[in-house]
This record gives C-alpha cells, sequence and structure tokens, in this order.
C-alpha cells in the first residue's frame, strides 16, 4: 500500500491569497471609521497583516494536517490540527470525480477534486488543492478501481493475495463529440432573463458590515425617515409631471441595475460552457473565474428535467438537467443545457437515451375532482375577503376579491386543460406542471426505485391521489390522480421494475 499523500504545497499560497482577499474589508472599514483616531491607518494595516498572517498560518497547519490515502478497495482521508478525522469511501460507493479551478487556485495551476458518492452534503470528499496531472490521474484511477470493484467476481483462494493493482499514468479526459455550446452572445441573451437584485442583498450586507465596525447607525430608522421627508420635501415642489418622470426614472434604473446584475452572474457562471458526449458519459465544463469540469456517467441518468421561465417560454427558451445520483452543488440534478431551443435539447435527450413527448404520446388530465377542489379552495378564501371588504370597506372595494376569484377560475380551469398532464409509455413516465412557465419531468421506469400513492383525508374522500417516484437523485409527482389511475400506473411500473435483472445493466 502507498504511503500517505498530502495536496500540492501550492495550494498553502492559494489560502494566503485568499486570507489577503478576506482582510481586506476589515482594514477599510477601520481606515474610514473613527476607531483608534489619528492611527486608524497604522490600525488597519497592522489588523490586515495580523489577518494575513494567522489566515496563513493556519492554512498551512490544516495543509500539514491533512493526508490522503489512494487504497486498494477505498479513499481515506485525515484532516484536523487538533481533533483528527478520519474518513474512509469504498470506490463503489463513488459515482465520478468531478474537478473545480477556483480563480486564486487557477493562477497556481492547482484544482480542486471532488468525489461524489450521491449522497451530498458532507458525505462527498474533497481535495484542495492538487496539480491538474494528479487530479487527471486520481480521476482515471478511481473509475477504473471502481470498475474492478464492480465486475471482480473471483474470489481470493485462502493463502492467496492479490498483485497490487498499477498506478495508471496521468491521462487527460478524452475529447467527444460537442452537444451544445453557449457563446457571448447566447450567454448576454440568457443574461437578460436573469433579472437580478442580488446586488441590493450585498450592499445590505456590506451596510450591516459598516454598522459593526464603525459604530454608524445606518439602521436609524429616525435619520432614514428625515432624510426621505426632505427629499419628499423637495420632490413635492418639482409638480406632478417631474414626479411622474422622477419615478419613471428610478423604475429605468432599478430595471438596468437588474438586468446588468442578472448578465453578469451569467457569464462568470456559464462562460465557456461546453457540453460533450465522452466515451464515459456527458462531460460539461464552464465557469469564468471558477472553472468546473464534471462528468456524468450516460447510465446513471434517472430522469430529465425540462424547465422555463414565465418570460423566456415566449420567446421559446428552455433548460434541460439531468436528475443523477451525484449532484451539482446544492441541487440534485445536473444543468446540461441552460439556454436552449427545444431542437437543441432534442439531441441531448436521444444522447442520454431518452425519448421527447410527440403527438403519439397519450396524454392525460388530473382528476375533476382535484381541479374542483383547487378551484373551490381559491375561490373561497376571495370570497371572505369580499365579504370582510363588503361589510367595512368602502363600496365597491369588493369587486377587487371577486375579480380575483374570477381570474383564479379561469387559470384553474387553463392549467388543468393544457397544463396539468401525464402519460406513461412502454418505456417512460411523462409528467408536466405549471401555467405561465409549464415544467416537464421525464423518467425511466425500469430506473425507478419505487412508486408511492399519498392521500390526505380529503384526497380520500374524493377519489384522488399524488403518485410519488422514488429517485435516488431527485423527486418526481404526478398530483390529483384518479384513485384507480394511480393504482394502474404504479403497477406498470413495479412490473418493469421486478421483471428487469439489475446485475446485466
Amino acid at each position: 500500500m502507498s504511503a500517505p499523500l498530502r495536496t500540492a504545497p501550492l495550494s498553502v499560497w492559494a489560502a494566503a491569497l485568499g486570507s489577503i482577499q478576506n482582510a481586506i474589508i476589515p482594514a477599510l472599514a477601520i481606515a474610514f471609521s473613527g476607531i483608534g483616531g489619528s492611527e486608524r491607518y497604522a490600525l488597519a494595516i497592522g489588523v490586515g497583516l495580523a489577518a494575513v498572517v494567522i489566515g496563513t498560518l493556519s492554512s498551512y497547519l490544516r495543509w500539514h494536517r491533512f493526508t490522503y490515502l489512494v487504497g486498494e478497495a477505498d479513499i481515506r482521508v485525515e484532516s484536523g490540527i487538533f481533533n483528527r478525522q478520519a474518513r474512509s469511501v469504498p470506490y463503489e460507493r463513488i459515482q465520478d470525480v468531478s474537478l473545480a479551478e477556483p480563480l486564486l487556485a487557477r493562477l497556481f495551476g492547482l484544482v480542486a477534486v471532488k468525489f461524489e458518492t450521491g449522497a451530498g452534503g458532507g458525505e462527498d470528499l474533497s481535495l484542495s488543492y492538487v496539480t491538474t496531472a494528479e487530479a487527471e490521474r486520481l480521476r482515471q484511477l478511481v473509475r477504473e478501481r471502481r470498475e474492478e470493484s464492480a465486475h471482480d467476481a473471483a474470489p481470493l483462494t485462502p493463502g492467496s493475495a492479490a498483485a497490487p493493482a498499477p498506478t495508471p499514468a496521468p491521462v487527460a479526459e478524452p475529447a467527444g463529440d460537442v452537444l451544445f455550446t453557449m457563446g457571448p452572445r447566447r450567454l448576454v441573451t440568457f443574461g437578460l432573463f436573469e433579472f437580478s437584485l442580488a446586488v441590493f442583498a450585498v450592499l445590505g450586507g456590506l451596510l450591516q458590515y459598516v454598522d459593526t465596525a464603525t459604530g454608524i447607525d445606518v439602521w436609524n430608522v429616525d435619520r432614514w425617515y428625515g432624510w426621505l421627508k426632505q427629499q419628499g420635501s423637495i420632490v413635492a415642489t418639482l409638480g406632478p409631471y417631474a414626479q411622474a418622470l422622477g419615478i419613471v426614472a428610478g423604475l429605468v434604473g432599478l430595471g438596468i441595475i437588474g438586468l446588468t446584475t442578472g448578465v453578469a452572474r451569467t457569464v462568470m457562471r456559464e462562460w465557456g460552457f461546453v457540453l460533450e458526449r465522452t466515451a464515459r458519459g456527458f462531460r460539461r465544463r464552464r465557469g469564468l473565474f471558477t472553472r468546473t469540469d464534471v462528468v456524468m456517467p450516460a447510465h446513471r441518468v434517472q430522469a430529465l428535467m425540462i424547465s422555463t421561465g414565465p418570460v423566456r417560454y415566449r420567446f421559446g427558451w428552455h433548460g434541460l438537467s439531468f436528475v443523477s445520483l451525484a449532484q451539482d452543488k446544492e441541487t440534485t440534478s445536473h444543468t446540461v443545457a441552460p439556454f436552449a431551443r427545444m431542437d437543441e435539447i432534442a439531441p441531448i435527450v436521444a444522447a442520454a437515451g431518452f425519448r421527447l413527448p410527440d403527438a403519439a404520446t397519450d396524454w392525460h388530465r388530473a382528476s375533476p375532482a382535484y381541479r374542483n377542489d383547487r378551484i373551490i379552495g381559491a375561490a373561497a378564501i376571495l370570497a371572505v375577503i369580499a365579504a370582510v371588504l363588503a361589510i367595512f370597506a368602502p363600496f365597491g372595494w369588493f369587486l377587487i376579491p371577486i375579480g380575483a376569484a374570477l381570474v383564479a377560475i379561469a387559470i384553474n380551469l387553463y392549467e388543468w386543460e393544457f397544463r396539468r398532464r401525464h402519460a406513461i409509455d412502454e418505456r417512460q413516465v411523462y409528467a408536466m406542471h405549471g401555467l405561465l412557465a409549464p415544467h416537464s419531468q421525464i423518467g425511466k421506469r425500469v430506473k425507478l426505485h419505487s412508486v408511492e400513492i399519498a392521500q390526505g383525508p380529503w384526497a380520500r374522500a374524493r377519489g384522488y391521489a399524488t403518485l410519488h417516484f422514488g429517485l435516488a437523485g431527485g423527486e418526481m409527482a404526478i398530483h390529483g390522480l384518479p384513485l384507480e389511475r394511480a393504482r394502474a400506473l404504479r403497477r406498470a411500473v413495479l412490473e418493469t421494475i421486478c421483471a428487469t435483472d439489475f446485475a446485466h445493466i
């Protein structure tokens, strides 16, 4: 067995640069506050240097105390400066190995390696950071060891010893057929649909930090009220046309900020997006500052999700995700075409072994009782509001919730007729929902883990149910099915699962 290894020594310097970045804001806060009087600049520099030294020292200690070992049957990691932790993950539990290159690590030619276990969260193992050659070596070695452990059917005889497997030379991920890419023009178009006001959340965080570091009460309501009152007095003297122009200018400015933020976030996340079909599966690379390289084995794709938005749907744009055993950061699916036309999505779906619904697909609607209950529930709430307004509000106000109730009834009828549908064929299950932004899910019957019929007290009385399909990497459900239809679907899917010999898949 080989000796334990450490990550790349240059990772200490990458962490040191990160500590400098983290020390900038506290130093600036002290420099521009009244803390320390005339010596505040020297105090700011001292605090910044102390933060850098402490951060660098702790990074070195963490690096020195972190080791990993690639064994014959598992990957083992030991970490912790004072409290030591040891973890071991067998190869058969590792779904795949993904690579990420944050900006600071890329400056040193380093890569973060993540061993995907399918459990997500703290169950995954990560190495931050190793060289590119070591990352490729680990990815290839883990894949080969996993395949050997999965197909090794020859047990050892007593007294015999297995010959150690040779360590493969680093080999870069082989190139494959390009299925989907996004250039700068597509990214900007995508970003325009990703309207975001996250910049105001960042500003709020900075204001909170200023409040804590400087003692300036930025959240004093009376202070802001006085300022707004003063500005309101000035605005009141401008006349109605100038006031209306000011409101329009403010809304336009807010829209520009939201669009700019959406474009910036999209470009940073999706820059250089490439999806390839390789011998090992689907390889996705993306990211401007943090570059990620993920390979999704085709046989581990359990279901598809086709999503869109209320605005982008009107322009024919959709997004495609794979529901897989491994996680994509915080989500339970891998985005493989975040902004594409349906004719661009179709080849990816076919390459994954799935089929999109067509004119021959036998769609079914939800139960009429389920539709009626949703309509009655929405209308009843609005009717109560209308009654209260009719009694206590000026005449005519009660017409507002009545109009809203009519709109709610029309929306539920339209969704039931055209959006909330499901279908099943000999290989797949289809589910669609959503009014303004229809979402579709397609699951392979053979890859569904379980089928559950759920009914609440009211659903039992009304004769409909929700059908939940078990997926290790996500959720899929069909709501409002007539009970007999739900039982028939469950029976059909279970027959497919029970008739399959999974040892030969």
